[in-house]
């Protein structure tokens, strides 16, 4: 008796397997990648200035606790009258 069924070539289960083998392949391939948006760059910029003026007004309290810190007044009220008109 023949049995003549459907075409046998085009059924290869190793063809699957060996597809899945290449893809994972291609995504160790890929590698990581880190991208930093601008507003942490900023942030970050942000956390140097902050240290930067802790350090500066550690020497404004260390002068004002030894009595040596003076007053400007009149770059005091420059800096009022731009902040008040805008500037």
């Amino acid at each position: 008796m023949k049995i003549h069924g459907t075409n046998q070539s085009n059924f290869n289960p190793y063809k699957d397997i060996l597809k899945n083998k290449t893809d994972s392949n291609q995504i160790k391939n890929k590698g990581d990648h880190l991208e930093i948006s601008e507003e942490a760059k900023k942030m970050q910029q942000k956390k140097d200035v902050e240290k930067q003026r802790e350090s500066h007004i550690q020497q404004i309290k260390q002068a004002i606790d030894q009595g040596e810190y003076e007053i400007n007044f009149t770059k005091t009220a420059k800096k009022m009258i731009d902040f008040w008109s805008g500037k």
